[in-house]
């Protein structure tokens, strides 16, 4: 794929609920309430990419398998990066695997253990991805960067959004080893909204926020951009995937206008 082709290893999802969406988020707001974490997740190993893929006949019916393959080099490039961004943030980093099953997962396990040797000024901690899953429900705002494997990252990331109020609200940054990257909102292409005008443009706003950032290295910019997105926010525009009951949803065109205007 385009992200492999360019060698984007590293996906970013920063889920921040703005003070705004806390009502809105399926968790109570005490729960959500100043939540700001950054995922890091391995784009491209792990089950999705990794060989033999395949589903074939057999004498008692059709079987399937999959293979879920990590390198050392893989997962150091990624806790590398990881680590990078936490020294940016508030220093500390869970790393989040299921060694106690996954062969791979135990290598993963080794090799942060090892990078984190690196970062004496990151707290480092790890945790299996079922307890994560739970506790990222519980307290979520105990976590600042969280760097996971593919499939796992895949997951807890959807189910962060919803921490934040909806999938649309979310960006994230595909980054290699340079500074090009692929930047787009963590939903999917929504065929059936396709035309309708009724997308929230927030995510894919706030992805032009993390290129200037991270890319461009116009952090100032980027700030613009996610102070505007919280004016309006603020104001209680609200697209129908945000809207409360009772509220009336506004269209993709009216809220990326709305943005727009308070950028300016």
């Amino acid at each position: 794929g385009l992200r492999k082709g360019l060698g984007l290893f590293a996906n970013l999802r920063p889920v921040r609920v703005d003070p705004a969406m806390v009502a809105t988020s399926a968790l109570r707001p005490e729960r959500v309430r100043d939540v700001d974490l950054l995922v890091v997740r391995e784009l491209t190993g792990g089950l999705y990419f990794s060989r033999p893929k395949r589903r074939y006949a057999t004498a008692r019916g059709d079987a399937a398998v999959d293979t879920m393959r990590y390198s050392t080099p893989e997962i150091e490039r990624v806790a590398v990066r990881a680590f990078e961004l936490a020294r940016f943030r508030r220093r500390t980093l869970c790393s989040v695997d299921k060694a106690n099953v996954l062969e791979t997962s135990r290598l993963w396990r080794a090799v942060v253990s090892r990078v984190a040797q690196g970062y004496p000024d990151v707290a480092c901690s790890h945790m299996l991805v079922d307890a994560f899953a739970m506790d990222l429900l519980r307290r979520p705002q105990a976590y600042d960067v969280v760097l996971t494997e593919n499939l796992f990252g895949d997951i807890l990331t959807d189910e962060a959004s919803m921490l934040a109020g909806a999938l649309g609200m979310l960006p994230s940054a595909s980054l290699g080893a340079g500074t090009a990257g692929l930047y787009e909102p963590i939903h999917g292409s929504a065929p059936d909204i396709a035309g309708k005008g009724v997308a929230n443009p927030v995510g894919a706003i706030l992805s032009a926020a993390l290129l200037l950032r991270w890319s461009l290295n116009r952090d100032d910019a980027a700030q613009a951009i996610e102070r505007a997105v919280s004016r309006v926010l603020a104001d209680g525009l609200r697209t129908a995937d945000t809207v409360r009951d009772g509220e009336k949803p506004i269209g993709t065109a009216a809220m990326a206008d709305a943005i727009v205007s308070a950028l300016r």
